[in-house]
């Protein structure tokens, strides 16, 4: 079974994991993140193909490269990022939520009642 899915490019997904880490605190800002050496031994996967997922997290000031000394949390880097995710989810995943909602005659509201749970 592959640890990756045929959805989305494979540097887009390593740049996901890298961000929950971030999200989650994992890694903290000014922390060091893994090698682009090391992710790319554990996942099996060309190192150009870590280096474009870091760049990706380079170029919105997520992550900050140090000469000779690898890749890391920038400072604000955690605020940065969870500005960029909610500003994604809110133009990319919500409007697709609520579509399918609205296909399945469901109400938001109703849903956000319930909690998740069965009934």
């Amino acid at each position: 079974m592959s640890q990756f899915n045929d959805s989305q490019p494979i540097f887009v997904q390593i740049g996901e994991r890298i961000a929950d880490m971030i999200l989650s605190k994992t890694t903290k800002e000014g922390e060091a993140l893994p090698s682009v050496r090391q992710i790319s031994a554990d996942l099996s996967v060309n190192p150009l193909t870590v280096t474009r997922a870091y760049q990706s997290l380079v170029d919105i000031g997520v992550v900050e490269s140090r000469r000779g000394m690898g890749m890391f949390v920038a400072e604000g880097g955690h605020q940065r990022l969870l500005a960029h995710e909610r500003q994604k989810f809110l133009t990319e995943e919500w409007p697709r939520v609520m579509a399918r909602l609205a296909a399945l005659d469901l109400d938001p509201t109703e849903l956000l009642k319930q909690g998740g749970k069965d009934e």
